[in-house]
């Protein structure tokens, strides 16, 4: 997994990581490669040692002495005989009359809020996941009566062990059923001696810009645990490229900070309509959170527990990162992307590509980034053939390699 830091003596953020197309990573990083993995990217929204997925603005602020001022004006209506105070009592509504933006915002069939945190609460849980680094925390959304339950699946990747902490507080040990790296979603079971309440799940389909939104988890660890935000839906069918993976997310300006991974957005009748994942980091805005849709988590979450993996994915079996032109530039490379590690008996080590290669190319397309090469592989399934392009010491070379199927 990727592990991200922020520099709070700049105006930018960045990340070092290797793109990957599975899911080990390299144990020891060159300063050289170092050098050249450091982007501003996506990061996940988890607590503790995992921070989660934001998205990082970079750019330079100017200092500027001018100040924007506020003017509010206020009408004041008298009450004994005049004209000013009959005008404003004609034109007086009573508070009753006045809908909320909460009611305007709602469905037909809302409920109030109250009605739909105590509907949703019991169903949204505490993930704790110990990593040989340390711990993370996030949240969960209990699927089933039986102990299923949904999660990101930044929140347990490459975890040692997870424990589930419940509403009544009590902690159970979960096991891992599987995780889905490319969707950020994992599926974990426990066995509870105590009732467990599933969420209802809505349809994501049919949300509308504008609608009442709400979000549940433990935003910043359990100590938050099951806090409440609200907003609408301020955008669907947004997609967001995080490291070399692109989802399609809601958007909601219902607070979602780290710990809330995982977690539920909840429509206004109190079902689970998205999983939150991510939200926007920078300066220059703000209330800009992401959720997975349910309708596209579902299938995932049944591969994963019918198979433990999402069947049928492609594989090369490589880990790089991308060299962009002013990195070619500078160390005199190809624009491309640069194999750091190779999966052992993979595709690509069977085909003869080799570390320090640099993908150029793959099925006569120009490649220059890992989220390109991920593109053109995609259109193919497993055991088909797929022509790369690579630069090695100074020439280029084709190379054939047969596709393999990602089982993690």
């Amino acid at each position: 997994m990727a592990y991200n830091y922020y520099d709070k003596d700049k105006n930018y953020n960045e990340i070092s990581y290797y793109p990957s197309d599975y899911d080990d990573k390299p144990k020891k990083k060159h300063h050289f490669l170092r050098a050249l993995a450091a982007v501003a990217c996506v990061v996940a929204i988890s607590a503790a040692s995992i921070s989660g997925y934001k998205i990082y603005s970079d750019f330079s602020e100017k200092n500027s002495s001018a100040k924007d001022e506020a003017h509010s004006s206020s009408t004041v209506s008298q009450t004994q005989d005049g004209d000013i105070g009959k005008t404003a009592e004609k034109n007086s509504v009573s508070s009753d009359e006045l809908k909320s933006i909460i009611s305007v915002a709602s469905r037909k069939e809302a409920m109030t809020i109250p009605e739909i945190v105590e509907k949703v609460t019991p169903s949204v849980v505490g993930v704790s996941s110990t990593l040989k680094n340390g711990k993370a925390t996030g949240s969960g959304i209990i699927m089933s009566d039986d102990g299923y339950i949904v999660t990101n699946a930044h929140v347990v990747e490459d975890a040692v062990s997870v424990t589930i902490l419940l509403e009544s507080q009590n902690e159970y040990d979960a096991e891992i059923i599987g995780v889905d790296s490319q969707t950020d979603i994992a599926v974990l079971k426990i066995s509870a001696d105590e009732k467990l309440i599933p969420a209802e799940f809505g349809d994501s389909d049919s949300l509308v810009v504008g609608e009442t939104a709400i979000v549940v988890g433990n935003p910043l660890g359990f100590e938050f645990y099951s806090t409440v935000t609200s907003g609408i839906i301020s955008g669907l069918n947004r997609e967001l490229t995080i490291e070399d993976k692109t989802l399609n997310l809601i958007q909601t300006d219902a607070a979602i900070n780290g710990g809330n991974s995982g977690g539920a957005l909840v429509n206004s009748c109190g079902q689970v309509v998205g999983i939150s994942s991510a939200k926007i980091v920078t300066t220059v805005a703000e209330g800009m959170g992401f959720a997975i849709p349910i309708n596209e988590a579902v299938p995932i979450i049944d591969e994963l527990i019918n198979n433990g993996y999402v069947t049928g994915r492609p594989l090369i079996g490589i880990t790089g990162f991308d060299i962009d032109e002013r990195t070619a530039y500078y160390y005199n490379m190809k624009k491309g992307v640069y194999v750091a590690q190779i999966m052992e008996n993979s595709p690509a080590s069977n085909a003869g590509i080799k570390v320090g290669d640099i993908i150029i190319g793959a099925d006569g397309k120009e490649i220059s980034t890992m989220t390109q090469l991920n593109a053109v592989k995609n259109n193919f399934k497993p055991n088909d053939t797929l022509t790369v392009k690579v630069f090695r010491n100074g020439a280029e070379k084709e190379l054939t390699l047969i596709l393999g199927e990602v089982t993690q």
